[in-house]
This record gives structure tokens, sequence and C-alpha cells, in this order.
């Protein structure tokens, strides 16, 4: 299975939105820290807000965050969501021109192994990811621990 470079920063998208946490964050801060063009991160912003995991309002008051709970956000549809195609092989397309299709094991073999794969993933969610490591990825992603009043 080959995640699409879409779904790798989607991923990661969320991710730095959750260590944010109740911080706006912005789409060029985003792109700096990852290296990656404003414009990709631009389009996958724009499908993340269409479906529901973030809100993005323009303007000078504008910016990102996370639209739910980091815990409700589960990495299974997350990939569903972002994914075009989960075409393994040419028999699982549309334009299929396998001449053993019709006697080949190897469809239910490799769907099996799609199923396990996502039955996998719907066992976690953003906030599995930030466990016991929101410090560190702060520190990575250069995002400064919020100031708390004692």
């Amino acid at each position: 299975m080959h995640l699409t470079s879409f779904t790798d920063y989607s991923i990661r998208v969320l991710l730095y939105l959750a260590v944010k946490g109740e911080e706006r964050a912005t789409i060029d801060e985003i792109a700096s820290t990852y290296n990656v063009s404003r414009h990709h991160v631009m389009k996958i912003v724009q499908e993340l807000n269409q479906k529901g995991y973030l809100t993005a309002i323009r303007g000078k008051h504008g910016g990102l965050w996370l639209k739910r709970d980091p815990a409700t956000i589960k990495l299974g549809a997350l990939v569903r969501d972002t994914e075009s195609e989960f075409g393994l092989v040419e028999c699982f397309r549309d334009k299929n021109a396998c001449v053993i299709t019709p006697a080949c094991r190897l469809p239910p073999v490799l769907n099996e192994a799609l199923e396990a794969f996502f039955a996998v993933l719907d066992r976690y969610t953003l906030a599995d990811l930030l466990e016991e490591r929101l410090p560190q990825l702060r520190q990575l992603l250069r995002i400064p621990a919020l100031n708390v009043a004692t």
C-alpha cells in the first residue's frame, strides 16, 4: 500500500494543528515548517476544511484550527477521505484489461490485506499520534509552549 503525498501531508497538517491546540495557525507557517509549497498546503487545507476536519478563515483575523477533537479523528477515515484510489492492482480498477482476471485468486487476497490495513488504521486517532510526544512534537515543529498564567 502506498499513500499519496496528499494524504501524508493531510495527516501532518492535522497533527500540526493538534499540537498548536487553541492557537490558530497559518498556511505559510505549516508550509514553512514542513518545507512544502504553500500551494500544496492550500489545496490540502481546502479539502480538509470541506470535509470538516479543520476550520479555515481568511483575512487578518483568520487562521486554521482543528474543527474536531483529535480523539475523534480516526486515521482510517482520514486516509479514506484523502486517497482517491485503492486499486492495488489493475483488476481492482475500472479499466481492467488483465486476461487472467476470471481465474485469478490474487484479488481476494489483496482485498483482505487492504481490509486489514484499514482495520489497523481504524484503531488509531490523531490523539494517539500525540500521546506522550507533545513536548517533543512542539520542539520539532518549532511551536512554543503555551504560556499558562498561574
